[in-house]
């Protein structure tokens, strides 16, 4: 009898950890868990965005998606936040030439920006995290969050840039196999990341059919024209993606999502920014009164 009861206390306790342990992905919730996942995030949502466009000869075309996913997706499972589901609508119009990009006009992607921010906090978001994954977000991202302030929102943005610390700088620069100056898009970094979270998708017996090198055929000291990648890049192919390791891979992504992992919970801690920034409206609000 006593080990019957032992047994049924057993699994009814292992039912309710179960039941407790909620997904992070919103996309994977059930309503009725939304509540349950609002307050453990903190009312805090990660907001990975990506982008659709070629990488080298030898990476796939949702490499940036497949990165933050990845990404997100680890770092959550150290503290936990609720992820919005897949978002590769940003800026990639210097890639338009390349098959399989998915360029829309950027007044669209500025609306489905903030309207989907609108959104997410009209589920009980007040705090979203933008992690990045693509080159050529940063610039209009930066913009769109400052353009927030243009009226009120009841909900704070965050913008995680990542700053490396020496260590870890002179440790990467060790492990680097190519030209640190030219590793940029689809080279031995980002290869290697990719190499690291899916393998499966990789083709490295291609990554030398394409150059990645500069091709510099445009000097315009201290001005700067939007054909300027174009003109350096024509393969849309910046580095040697070739060098890239799976182990190059893990020590970067290892110290990417504890680096995130940092950054998420001071933003779950963090009051202060949504009260600044309510005072901010209010004063705006009474500037005439």
């Amino acid at each position: 009898m006593k080990t019957y009861l032992f047994l049924l206390s057993a699994l009814l306790y292992s039912g309710f950890s179960f039941a407790q342990d909620i997904p992070a992905r919103w996309d994977e919730l059930v309503a009725s868990d939304f509540p349950k996942a609002l307050e453990k995030s903190s009312h805090t949502c990660i907001f990975p965005i990506g982008i659709l466009e070629k990488h080298g000869p030898h990476s796939p075309i949702g490499t940036d998606l497949i990165h933050v996913r990845e990404w997100a997706a680890h770092a959550v499972k150290e503290e936990y936040a609720v992820v919005f589901p897949d978002y590769f609508y940003g800026q990639i119009n210097e890639a338009r030439h390349q098959p399989g990009t998915f360029a829309l006009p950027s007044k669209l992607i500025w609306d489905l920006l903030e309207a989907t921010c609108d959104e997410i906090a009209r589920n009980g978001f007040d705090k979203i995290i933008i992690l990045n994954g693509h080159g050529g977000n940063p610039e209009f991202l930066e913009f769109f969050m400052q353009s927030l302030l243009n009226k009120r929102h009841n909900y704070a943005v965050y913008f995680y840039r990542p700053q490396n610390d020496a260590e870890y700088t002179a440790a990467f620069s060790k492990m680097h196999k190519s030209d640190l100056g030219g590793d940029q898009h689809a080279g031995e970094s980002e290869t290697s990341t990719l190499l690291y979270y899916r393998p499966d998708l990789m083709r490295m017996d291609r990554a030398t059919d394409q150059s990645g090198a500069n091709q510099k055929r445009s000097n315009l000291p201290n001005l700067y024209t939007p054909i300027w990648w174009y003109s350096s890049y024509p393969n849309h192919y910046a580095g040697e993606g070739g060098k890239a390791t799976k182990e190059f891979g893990k020590f970067i992504t290892d110290h990417e999502i504890a680096s995130f992992v940092k950054a998420l919970k001071e933003v779950k801690a963090d009051t202060k920014t949504l009260q600044l920034q309510n005072e901010f409206y209010d004063r705006v609000d009474n500037l005439n009164k």
